[in-house]
């Protein structure tokens, strides 16, 4: 790789984005940080912005845009909300846009990111969960690559690549989260904080939480159908505690491909920076004289219904799987507010999804799947105050 590449960081201040800058470091000279954008972490942001020079930052809210001037460089132009999202992506001076924004909010700037052909390094599964029929088609017509940074889907992408037959079946790991040794009957006497502590990441509060619920395998069954364009009853989950094999790839003749490394975060972010070449990387060698030993188990339906509820969404179609995006979102936030238990949040999906009929589009626009996704948040939260 021979020529810089100038790229813009949405979610700089999450532990994607600092990853992506730790990345970006490492490959010295190669990459040039034009734009940064944080919801509300201006300390981080400042400091940043002080270390990269972009030459624009974008904040969450207007009511901190003095705050965030006086933090960041004088030089640098600050912005806000989500037209400053969008003033981003549509630089001509911006070639990749790293997409580590949570939720839908990345929604429209990811459509424009496509339609004005910027290269897209994806972490946020909620846009491809809630509009991948809309999405996959679009990047297809601008001749534009999704490169997914989730480390199970960076795993089956890179299996793929080069590929000349389709896969028969896609393996997607799992660690099992906190809770794959402890029985159901236990979860709601356990604190936050363990529901919090993930066995192998360092992740925000509501992955954390999709991670113990496992919807956050669920939403990736979803991401991964539309990705690489595969039906759901082509997708199993397998759980890995390890979490050294981070997804495999079965060929019509039996052979199956795995992506195995460390679990370092880092990895896949430096695929999707420097894809299709490889570049030197500052993760540890699996050391295989150390490695005592792979097991891998069937996932517990029943134990974890969101398995089930994703797959019921995805199999449904239409406005399902936001509406089960968008229920799962408030469910989680109703939980770490402390007004629900640890068990209600599949029972709340379950209920928002039976009552869909009102919001049933099998061919959604973008503007049925907000409707659907606002829908959905104030069912939830109805259900969360019975």
């Amino acid at each position: 790789m021979t020529y810089m590449k100038n790229i813009a960081i949405l979610g700089s201040t999450g532990s994607i984005g600092v990853n992506t800058l730790d990345v970006i470091r490492a490959l010295d000279g190669r990459y040039r940080v034009v734009a940064l954008a944080a919801d509300s972490n201006i300390k981080l942001l400042a400091e940043q912005s002080r270390r990269f020079r972009p030459s624009v930052v974008s904040i969450g809210s207007q009511t901190r845009l003095i705050e965030a001037r006086r933090a960041v460089p004088s030089k640098t132009k600050v912005l806000f909300g989500p037209d400053g999202l969008l003033e981003i992506v549509k630089r001509p001076d911006i070639d990749m846009v790293v997409f580590a924004i949570s939720g839908t909010a990345c929604l429209a700037p990811l459509v424009s990111a496509i339609t004005h052909k910027k290269e897209v390094a994806l972490a946020n599964k909620e846009s491809l969960v809630s509009a991948g029929g809309i999405l996959m088609p679009l990047a297809r017509r601008h001749g534009v690559t999704i490169i997914p940074i989730d480390s199970e889907h960076s795993a089956i992408f890179q299996c793929l690549h080069g590929a000349r037959a389709r896969p028969s079946r896609i393996l997607l790991t799992a660690s099992g989260g906190p809770l794959r040794s402890i029985p159901k009957t236990k979860f709601d006497r356990l604190s936050r904080d363990f529901i919090l502590r993930h066995p192998k990441w360092s992740m925000g509060k509501k992955i954390s939480v999709d991670s113990a619920t496992m919807m956050n395998k669920g939403l990736e069954i979803i991401e991964a159908c539309h990705l690489f364009n595969v039906n759901e009853k082509m997708i199993d989950v397998v759980i890995h505690p390890e979490a050294v094999m981070h997804s495999m790839v079965e060929f019509v003749d039996g052979s199956v491909l795995g992506e195995m490394s460390n679990p370092d975060m880092r990895l896949p972010i430096q695929y999707a920076l420097t894809y299709p070449e490889r570049q030197p990387s500052a993760v540890k060698s699996v050391d295989f004289y150390r490695l005592r030993h792979l097991s891998f188990e069937r996932p517990d339906n029943r134990k974890f219904p969101c398995l089930g509820l994703a797959r019921q969404a995805m199999r449904s179609g239409g406005v399902s799987p936001a509406i089960l995006n968008a229920a799962d979102e408030e469910s989680v936030r109703q939980y770490l507010d402390g007004r629900i238990r640890f068990s209600k949040i599949p029972e709340i999906i379950g209920k928002v999804l039976s009552r869909q009929k009102r919001c049933l589009c099998k061919a959604p626009a973008l503007a049925d799947i907000f409707k659907a996704e606002a829908w959905a948040k104030e069912e939830a939260r109805v259900l969360c105050y019975r």
